[in-house]
């Protein structure tokens, strides 16, 4: 008789997810709100992931991460939020930038910058989001024109995560080819404390310590060797780097968001076993029971495609990990909505208290609807390359 087939992460990865989750839990919820509330930062949370390994272990060996893949760092942001402490810049610094500049990047770049955001003392924020150009990167207007040996950057940001908690941002922006003359994205790493930049704090209503900034650059002066990639190259300037960055992004948004949904399903469960309210603990009613039994299913489901993404990505498949992370990112960020939304209902009126934690949670996964891709632009993406259907925008 064969052995039976076990579907599984490996368990290595198990081993991960454990010692992260029981990291975190040293923290937790109450911490995580209380420095949100109070303007506090997650810093000494952040370090400690770092000292242990957990921050760069998707980065090379050599340059002080773990050498594993997008799925470790995944696991990691997943676990965080699984205890209620979700850290956004988990999926900036070393999945979008760590990424992009260890695939990308120059020997002496990535001896500069990945051992810092490995470690967790040199962050790096990613901007690409323009308050005119929406999604549609198209329509990118900051520029970068040639000056001499170096460059001169202008253009203004929006909704760039945690940039005063980063030495580094890693700024998309338009440049002319000098072999064609047409205009092509290029990413340069721009530090937060040059002439010129400036980050204003946008008010939001998410509980995180993390918060979201408008950024400004005037005549932003950088030498030639702050361009990660070939600028001129014949493969698209940065659009190569560019979309390096893209799918682990939606893999780590996607974890971000079923780590989110365990927290608040488990909470749910734990309060529908204890409260009473008629005969029994209200978890004995079908009305209570099967929509957080619902949930479970979509989280899981939401889970394994996040896997299987992870998966194509780290085997260097592009195109399948394109299709898996934004069904991953899209499904995730559903099922987390709903996860929440029912988490909510079951507290009752405990659920929109600030002593339950609860309703803060709406914000913050509702966002995931939103952002890194809006849920439309994902069933454009699906419809056009899976379906093939004609495109619609």
């Amino acid at each position: 008789m064969a052995d039976p087939v076990r579907f599984s992460e490996t368990e290595e990865r198990q081993e991960l997810r454990k010692a992260v989750a029981k990291l975190a839990s040293r923290y937790g919820r109450e911490w995580f709100t209380e420095k949100a509330r109070s303007g506090g930062k997650t810093t000494e949370l952040w370090l400690e992931i770092g000292k242990n390994g957990y921050l760069g272990i998707n980065i090379p060996e050599e340059y002080g991460g773990g050498g594993g893949g997008i799925g470790d760092i995944a696991a990691v942001c997943e676990e965080l939020a699984a205890q209620g402490c979700p850290l956004l810049l988990m999926v900036v610094s070393p999945a979008i930038c760590g990424t992009i500049i260890a695939r990308y990047g120059t020997d002496e770049q990535k001896q500069r910058w990945l051992p810092g955001i490995c470690d967790g003392t040199g962050t790096m924020a990613f901007a690409i989001t323009e308050p005119d150009a929406g999604t549609n990167t198209h329509n990118i207007t900051t520029t970068a024109r040639r000056d001499g040996d170096g460059w001169v950057l202008n253009g203004r940001k929006v909704y760039i995560s945690g940039v005063d908690e980063a030495d580094h941002v890693l700024v998309v922006a338009r440049a002319e080819d000098a072999r064609t003359g047409k205009v092509k994205p290029v990413l340069f790493v721009v530090p937060t404390d040059v002439e010129g930049f400036e980050a204003q704090p946008i008010p939001m209503e998410i509980v995180s310590p993390e918060q979201q900034f408008t950024v400004f650059l005037d005549d932003v002066r950088l030498p030639s060797d702050a361009v990660v990639g070939d600028p001129d190259s014949a493969a698209g300037g940065g659009l190569a780097q560019l979309f390096a960055g893209l799918n682990p992004e939606r893999i780590m948004a996607a974890s971000f968001s079923t780590g989110l949904a365990r927290y608040a399903l488990g909470r749910a469960a734990a309060y529908a076993k204890e409260r009473e309210v008629f005969q029994g603990p209200i978890g004995s009613h079908q009305a209570v029971a099967h929509p957080l039994a619902q949930s479970h299913i979509e989280i899981e489901m939401a889970r394994l495609m996040t896997q299987k993404a992870a998966a194509l990505y780290d085997a260097g498949d592009d195109m399948g990990a394109g299709e898996a992370a934004n069904m991953a990112k899209y499904a995730a960020a559903e099922a987390a909505c709903d996860a929440v939304d029912r988490a909510v209902q079951t507290h009752g009126g405990n659920g929109i208290t600030q002593e339950y934690g609860m309703a803060g949670l709406l914000v913050a996964t509702r966002a995931g609807r939103i952002a890194p891709v809006s849920r439309e632009m994902i069933l454009n993406f699906i419809a056009l390359h899976s379906l093939g259907l004609p495109k619609s925008y």
